[in-house]
């Protein structure tokens, strides 16, 4: 069964940067967005970023300026590049591929703003 796997987390210190990076174990069918969340602890989790086949983003207003998402339709990678980390950041990050009639999530991976 392919599964999503993201990779790229760790602890990073106020004002640093991390850059995630989700990709499928396999073959997969057409994707047509892929999307990153969060989930800190005792709170819902939050669409972050979103970015479509053809290349359109969106954020949450609290990370607009400092995250970028990107996407390699080859490799159906997407990547998360997080600049100016603030603890607020702190949370599990997961990444979502939406096709068709389906979604697949990742397992998550912890990202740690701390100093």
């Amino acid at each position: 069964q392919v599964q999503l796997v993201e990779s790229g987390g760790g602890l990073v210190q106020p004002g640093g940067s991390l850059r995630l990076s989700c990709a499928p174990s396999g073959r997969i069918i057409t994707i047509y967005a892929m999307d990153w969340y969060r989930q800190a602890p005792g709170k819902e989790r939050e669409l972050v970023a979103t970015i479509t086949s053809g290349g359109r983003t969106n954020y949450r207003d609290s990370v607009k300026g400092r995250f970028t998402i990107s996407r390699d339709n080859a490799k159906n990678t997407v990547y998360l590049q997080m600049n100016s980390l603030i603890p607020e950041d702190t949370a599990v990050y997961y990444c979502k591929a939406v096709g068709s009639n389906w979604s697949l999530w990742g397992q998550g991976t912890q990202v740690t703003v701390s100093s």
